[in-house]
């Protein structure tokens, strides 16, 4: 017995069973070690086994494409809350100009740079975007592109210290304070093997020239995680269990039964029956087709093949392993297998409100972060400057402008679209909800909205139409508004 300096005896076990050391969690390897070290040594091996589950596992490919529809979809785009309305529209104008622009390769617009920087974010955990400036003989509306690289370019294994004190780590070049100020990036891709002349040249491109999107998940981390990091070796297994089960049903669906001869018989034809004998085993294999019978010889019985039928059981452990394979991918069960058998309303709308939380805090913690906000604020100022926009007092309040920028991604549709109407519609009389909240929720503008409204309802006054979704002159129910002052006393 050990006492301490009090004389009690100390306790035989810990304060916490998760950090026991008995022989029930002796198997439970933790290593202390910082989010970097961990990262380094398994990045290179999950990307790459990230990628191909999603070449060859259509759970993967299902995955990456449900968690892009839901990061962008249409787009996540900017709004433009300038009070001067003469500039709002300058500049609004300019950026759908620039818009179909902005892919340095030439293959996407800008919403779908952030359809490709989604996957990425997924497969890969991180995705670069380099900012490319641009001169007159582009023919651009502003002079500025942006092209996405894959983290290969950004080579794990690179870590020293240089002359000057700072320190490159994964790739990544630090100042003395901790700050980064540069990325060392292969000028080609160190994947590509045909025509790659630099692929262990490395360019040293400035941080405020590129974006480094990834989702940080512990203080101090520098690169990210595939999306699926938690979950590939269950993955891998489920598809091997799935290909095990895939062959046994096909193996034993080619035998339909079996002809067993009690005693022996010697014919002068040695194949009556018309056996197949190709067995090369001494074994005679008689081939069915549909509506044969075969004339069995004296002695002969025929036992048909009952094979064992695990589907309950296999059906049940499947979908738990799935559950779980949802949930490491961060979503649902039924967006991963489309089964819809035992979801309800509320299950399926507790279900995606969940999601959504989760993948708007993706949107603002990512996306927009870090790619859509710096990217229109380099893009803002390269019109000043190359005076495509004028905005005397831009270079001294750039702040100010940028707070005037909002994103808008695509609104979530209504699981019930009669049940959640009216629920915001009594939010709207309540004073709990506006106007403008209801429709940037559907991502669309309430001045430009009201503006649609004022020039339509004109229109309608002028020809003196009545429609019935018009709430001036009809109720709810289709029934004409009383006049004003037609129920009034005398």
């Amino acid at each position: 017995m050990i006492l301490d300096r009090t004389g009690i005896p100390y306790a035989r076990s810990g304060a916490f069973e998760g950090a026991s050391q008995s022989p029930r969690m002796s198997s439970f390897m933790a290593p202390t070690i910082g989010p970097n070290t961990a990262v380094g040594n398994s990045l290179a091996s999950l990307r790459g086994r990230s990628r191909q589950a999603i070449r060859n596992n259509p759970l993967a490919k299902g995955g990456q494409g449900t968690f892009t529809s839901n990061m962008v979809g249409s787009g996540i785009t900017p709004r433009f809350q300038f009070k001067d309305p003469d500039l709002k529209e300058q500049v609004q104008e300019l950026w759908l100009d620039s818009v179909p622009e902005f892919d340095f390769d030439g293959n996407a617009d800008f919403y779908g740079l952030q359809a490709v920087a989604s996957n990425a974010l997924f497969s890969d955990g991180e995705v670069l975007a380099l900012f490319r400036p641009r001169n007159s003989y582009a023919d651009l509306a502003v002079p500025f592109q942006v092209q996405l690289l894959e983290a290969d370019h950004l080579d794990v294994a690179y870590s020293t210290t240089l002359p000057n004190g700072n320190k490159i780590r994964m790739g990544i070049e630090f100042s003395r304070t901790g700050q980064r100020v540069a990325y060392h990036l292969h000028k080609d891709h160190p994947g590509e093997y045909f025509m790659n002349d630099n692929s262990a040249v490395r360019t040293r491109i400035p941080a405020k020239n590129i974006c480094h999107i990834f989702d940080p998940m512990r203080p101090g981390q520098q690169r990210g995680l595939p999306g699926m990091a938690s979950i590939l070796a269950k993955l891998h297994e489920i598809d091997q269990c799935v290909d095990a089960e895939l062959v046994r049903r096909k193996t034993t669906a080619m035998f339909g039964g079996f002809i067993t001869q009690i005693n022996e018989y010697n014919a002068d034809d040695p194949n009556p029956l018309g056996f197949s004998q190709g067995a090369g085993n001494g074994v005679d294999v008689v081939a069915l087709e549909p509506g044969t019978f075969p004339v069995l010889l004296p002695g002969q019985t025929v036992t048909l093949s009952q094979p064992r039928d695990v589907s309950g059981n296999y059906v049940a452990w499947m979908k738990q392993q799935l559950m779980d394979v949802a949930t490491g991918m961060g979503i649902t069960y039924d967006q991963l297998t489309g089964d819809l058998a035992d979801v309800n309303y509320s299950s399926i709308r507790a279900g995606l409100l969940e999601f959504r939380r989760r993948i708007i805090q993706l949107q603002n913690k990512t996306l927009i972060f870090q790619f859509c906000r710096p990217v229109i604020q380099r893009w803002l100022t390269t019109a000043i400057v190359a005076g495509a926009l004028s905005i005397p007092d831009y270079l001294q309040n750039k702040r100010r402008y940028w707070r005037g920028i909002h994103w808008q991604p695509q609104p979530w549709k209504w699981i019930d679209p009669d049940k959640d109407m009216k629920g915001e519609i009594r939010e709207m009389r309540a004073g709990l909800k506006t106007y403008g909240m209801a429709l940037a929720d559907r991502g669309l503008d309430v001045e430009s909205i009201f503006n649609e409204w004022a020039e339509e309802l004109s229109i309608i006054d002028k020809l003196r139409l009545i429609f019935d979704t018009d709430p001036r002159n009809t109720a709810g129910t289709g029934v004409l508004q009383p006049e004003q002052g037609e129920g009034d006393e005398n």
